[in-house]
């Protein structure tokens, strides 16, 4: 796979298809650039430029728990400059879930860089917020507390960061633990505060600021409930909205196997939408 350094940072990155419009496309959860590889080919074979990349601290990319800003700001603008290099601006970009939450703020920090949003599975409510400050940062900051990087290291998420890359051991047992909670404790309470924003780290006036075309596929679950895509749709102008799922499950989250069986119809909503563009 070709990697980039972007911004002093090691990222992996794949580009399907040779001709067309460029789409980017990120996964949800910290889940690796894989996930979404069928889906860009299916984009990609419709006849665009699918970039699809592991951000910083996911799959076979560099771990760097560092910055001032939220870590989904942080890697709106690792994207934007990894499309920069790649002269593919401006550009479609979409996600599910925290990938969402992405391109929304790639869509906000970079408005001349974006010419149409796809996102589904859109992340908001208490609920939400909650699981998901401690699924991606609570876990760790207590690692650290106890057990200092060793511990760290010896949690499933990082351990797969360090199988995936094993540079990666080296850099988070040089971090000074006192450093690394600081800086997860920022990234959690970043989190915590968008358990009232319509979705999570968005506002409702952010939300009727963006006017790129943009298609939203609602998710079915507890962290992704059909009624935060609904609220979005209704404050993003012209904004189209596809239901795929037609069952809201009592679930943290609707199983992936079950999003991967309808990714042919995801697909096609993506690509009929990018057609009228």
């Amino acid at each position: 796979m070709p990697i980039a350094s972007v911004r002093g940072v090691t990222i992996n990155y794949q580009v399907l298809g040779n001709q067309g419009p460029w789409v980017a496309l990120s996964p949800g959860g910290r889940n690796a650039m894989g996930s979404v590889q069928s889906l860009a080919q299916r984009i990609a074979d419709g006849g665009y430029r699918v970039v699809i990349f592991d951000r910083r601290n996911c799959g076979a990319s560099d771990v760097v728990i560092d910055g001032e800003e939220s870590e989904y700001e942080i890697w709106a603008d690792d994207l934007h400059e990894l499309l920069g290099q790649l002269n593919a601006l401006p550009a479609i970009v979409g996600g599910s879930s925290s990938g969402c939450r992405l391109s929304l703020l790639f869509a906000l920090r970079h408005p001349d860089a974006v010419s149409a949003l796809l996102l589904w599975r859109v992340t908001g409510g208490g609920f939400a917020a909650k699981r998901l400050a401690e699924k991606y940062y609570g876990l760790y900051i207590r690692a650290a507390q106890e057990g200092g990087m060793a511990a760290v290291c010896q949690t499933e998420e990082f351990a797969e960061r360090i199988a995936d890359r094993p540079e990666n051991r080296d850099r988070l047992m040089a971090m000074d633990p006192d450093h690394f909670i600081a800086v997860m404790s920022h990234w959690l309470a970043y989190f915590e505060a968008g358990a009232d924003l319509p979705v999570i780290g968005v506002t409702e006036a952010e939300l009727r600021s963006i006017s790129v075309p943009t298609c939203i596929v609602p998710g079915n679950d507890n962290t992704h409930p059909p009624a935060v895509a609904e609220t979005a749709h209704s404050a993003i102008a012209g904004s189209e909205i596809h239901t795929l799922m037609d069952e809201m499950l009592d679930v943290d989250t609707t199983p992936f196997e079950d999003w991967d069986a309808k990714e042919e119809d995801l697909a096609a909503i993506f690509l009929n939408f990018l057609k009228k563009q």
